[in-house]
């Protein structure tokens, strides 16, 4: 009788959701086979309570079964249980316990998206595109997404090893110790006396406040003469819609900044621009890497889209899908994807990522026989026959030298930062261009 009232449970939600009328006499054949497949699910329920080696409770392989069907659907839809809902709300808020670090699901292994600046992993220098195959030596395979992070989290000050696999080389342990990780979504400073550098680091609930103090801070610390500024997106994971959308309003005066478009038509969502640009029009330059996902790409595609900032750098993430979080009440919540992401110009985000407007690969300014150079680093997500090419690009005597793959996080923003260096000579020279006076 438990089975039989578990299986007409989950039928009856699921028929809450099927709109019969639209379907007709399809409706009730699709009825007979979903009974069928829940009897199923019902089997299989009895067979591993009655005869699994272990005694398991049945909570826990409802939720098993629930996070399975989610995962299978896409890599970053998934179940939430109470505590990992309660998680998320905190990270939102910008301040929440654990390693720093943005993954998804990628083969049965924890793929990394991008480690978050000042954090535990960004120190130990786990870098977007790195796989995590064992936690404190056991493998990773076979858990789920929120399993993953489970185990990742821990008390503060405690340590954890992981085993990462790098494209190019063996894999190798990091030991990190964990800790509370207050998230600054916005940092900023001047370069030179007349270039606004402004890095996000995450979109949450602080950062549109952020990005407008530092503009008006920064304007004041170059006496209004300002004559550019760059925006830092790269290593940015993502994160809020309504912060990329206000992320975006701040330089933008009219327009489309990105529309969602689900299963169904009317369903689609447009969110456009406000009059007023913080920036004060000033020529902008977008800096995005293989790091760069999700709302931070929505940002780099409306300003491309709308010629209001030179995107440079290299191909971002990919990640154009929208997940809405469904509370479950009494339980916590699922994660589902329910959208896509369209730059103004129609251009989809998901698996094809902004291409820059002006590729300039990672790299190190360093000194080489009393000489400035340049080292270079292929970016993440390359194709394989790109990897081979670049791994040939460095010649002797150019003083280019192949280097890791991505940008390191201890570089970004220092005088070394050679995607800013040229981000900060392309804005001197628009400046020159027009007319402006260039100290």
């Amino acid at each position: 009788m438990r089975r039989l009232g578990l299986i007409a449970a989950a039928a009856a939600a699921l028929l809450v959701f099927t709109p019969g009328p639209d379907f007709g006499a399809a409706t009730n054949s699709n009825t007979a086979e979903t009974y069928k497949q829940l009897t199923l699910f019902g089997d299989v329920f009895e067979q591993v309570r009655k005869d699994y080696v272990d005694d398991v409770a049945d909570d826990t392989l409802v939720e098993g079964a629930i996070n399975g069907m989610l995962t299978s659907l896409d890599p970053h839809s998934n179940y939430l249980n109470s505590k990992n809902f309660n998680d998320m709300k905190v990270q939102t808020r910008g301040e929440f316990g654990g390693l720093g670090i943005e993954v998804s699901m990628e083969n049965g292994l924890v793929k990394v998206v991008s480690p978050i600046d000042d954090t535990p992993a960004a120190r130990a220098g786990l870098k977007p595109g790195d796989l995590i195959t064992h936690l404190n030596g056991e493998a990773v395979q076979g858990l789920t997404l929120p399993e993953a992070v489970e185990k990742m989290r821990g008390p503060v000050n405690s340590e954890i090893n992981l085993t990462i696999r790098r494209e190019g080389r063996e894999p190798f342990d990091v030991k990190l110790t964990r800790a509370i990780v207050k998230i600054q979504s916005v940092r900023s400073h001047l370069e030179g006396n007349n270039i606004g550098y402004v890095r996000v680091t995450t979109f949450n609930e602080q950062t549109d406040v952020g990005l407008t103090n530092a503009i008006k801070n920064l304007k004041q610390q170059a006496n209004n003469k300002l004559i550019g500024i760059v925006l830092d997106l790269r290593n940015n994971p993502g994160g809020l819609l309504d912060q990329a959308v206000a992320v975006s309003d701040a330089f933008l005066d009219k327009g489309e900044i990105v529309s969602t478009r689900g299963r169904r038509a009317e369903d689609a969502q447009r969110y456009n621009a406000r009059p007023g640009d913080a920036a004060s029009g000033l020529p902008v330059a977008v800096l995005i890497n293989g790091g760069s996902a999700s709302a931070s790409e929505i940002v780099a595609g409306a300003l491309q889209d709308h010629h209001r900032a030179i995107v440079m750098g290299t191909r971002s993430f990919g990640k154009g899908s929208v997940q809405t979080i469904i509370p479950m009440p009494g339980h916590g919540a699922m994660r589902l994807t329910t959208a896509r992401y369209y730059t103004p110009s129609g251009r989809s985000i998901q698996a094809k990522g902004i291409d820059p407007d002006i590729q300039v690969e990672a790299a190190k300014i360093t000194k080489e026989d009393g000489k400035t150079v340049k080292t270079e680093e292929k970016k993440p997500g390359d194709k394989k026959s790109d990897d081979k090419k670049g791994a040939d690009d460095g010649k002797a005597g150019t003083g280019e030298k192949p280097a890791e793959a991505t940008v390191d996080p201890s570089l970004i923003g220092t005088p070394d930062d050679y995607q800013l260096a040229r981000a900060v000579d392309m804005l001197r020279g628009i400046a020159l261009f027009n007319g402006r006076v260039v100290n």
